[in-house]
C-alpha cells in the first residue's frame, strides 16, 4: 500500500524542523570543517542534520530512495524519491551569517510532490504542496507584481569555485546593469523562496544541484512563479541550472541573459 501523500508531507515538515533545530544547536559555536574541494566544505552540522532527515524518512518507508548533499545512497528505482539539502548556504553558516537552511522535497515518480525550506534562524518556514498553493509559516504567499526589468531587485549565484567556473561573471554584469539591483545571499533555496514570496523578482543560476532547487521549484511555482532553464526550456531539477521569477518579467530575463557572453 503506497504511503498518502499527506502522511509524506507531515513528515517531510517534521524533518526539517528537527534538522533546523540541529542547525541551530551548533550556530554561533566553533564547528568541525572539512573539505570537499578547495573552498567547498562541509560540516559535522551539516552530517547531523542529513543523519536526522533520513533516519526520520527511512524508519518509515525503508525502500524509498532519497538523493542528498551530502552522501550518496545507491538507487533502488522507487517510485518516491527524497530530495535533500541537510544545510544550503554551509559558507554563511560557517561565519554565523543567517541565511541558511533546511531544504526537503519529494519526487513521486518523477515529478515533484512538495517543498519545504526551513531557516530556523530566522524561523522563517516555506512549504507547498503541488496544487495547494504556498505558505510562509502558514501564510499564504505569492510572487510581485514588477513588470520591468529596470524596476526588478533579483538575485543570483555563484559556483563554489568562481575561479575555474567563471560563468556566471558576464551574465552579472550585464543584468546588474539592466536592472534595480542584484544581491547574492549564498542560497539558492532561500532565493528561490523569496522570489515565491515577492521579495526578490527573479532568481538565475548557472551551477546548481537538484537538492539546492527542488523545494524552492515546488514553491515559486505554487506561488504563481515561473521556474525553467535559462533559456526559458522546461527545467528538470537535474539540469544544474535555473532561472526564476515572477512570470511578469521572464522573457526578458531570458533575453538579456541571452545576448551576454562570458
Amino acid at each position: 500500500m503506497e504511503p498518502d501523500t499527506s502522511e509524506l508531507f507531515e513528515t517531510a515538515c517534521a524533518a526539517a524542523r528537527t534538522a533546523g533545530d540541529i542547525l541551530m544547536g551548533h550556530y554561533g559555536k566553533r564547528k568541525e570543517i572539512t573539505y570537499k574541494g578547495r573552498i567547498d566544505l562541509v560540516t559535522n552540522a551539516d552530517i547531523e542534520s542529513e543523519r536526522a532527515i533520513v533516519g526520520a524518512i527511512h524508519n518509515r518507508w525503508p525502500d524509498h530512495d532519497i538523493i542528498t548533499e551530502e552522501s550518496q545512497p545507491g538507487l533502488s528505482g522507487s517510485a518516491f524519491r527524497w530530495v535533500i539539502d541537510p544545510l544550503d548556504g554551509t559558507v554563511n553558516y560557517v561565519h554565523d551569517i543567517p541565511f541558511f537552511a533546511v531544504s526537503v522535497a519529494l519526487e513521486i515518480t518523477g515529478a515533484l510532490e512538495f517543498g519545504v525550506v526551513y531557516n530556523p534562524f530566522m524561523d522563517e518556514f516555506f512549504h507547498a504542496r503541488k496544487g495547494g498553493g504556498a505558505f510562509l509559516n502558514d501564510r499564504p504567499i505569492s510572487v510581485s507584481e514588477t513588470t520591468r526589468l529596470d524596476r526588478s531587485f533579483l538575485v543570483t549565484g555563484f559556483s563554489y569555485d568562481v575561479r575555474e567556473t567563471r560563468e556566471n561573471l558576464a551574465q552579472f554584469s550585464h543584468i546588474l546593469l539592466k536592472c534595480q539591483s542584484v544581491r547574492r545571499l549564498g542560497s539558492a533555496a532561500i532565493d528561490m523562496c523569496y522570489c515565491a514570496m515577492g521579495r526578490f523578482d527573479g532568481y538565475w543560476e548557472l551551477t546548481i544541484m537538484p537538492w539546492d532547487i527542488a523545494a524552492g521549484m515546488v514553491i515559486v511555482e505554487e506561488a504563481g512563479g515561473m521556474v525553467t532553464r535559462i533559456d526559458g526550456g522546461p527545467l528538470s531539477i537535474y539540469d544544474k541550472q535555473v532561472l526564476t521569477s515572477n512570470g511578469r518579467i521572464h522573457h526578458v530575463l531570458i533575453d538579456e541573459i541571452a545576448q551576454s557572453t562570458v
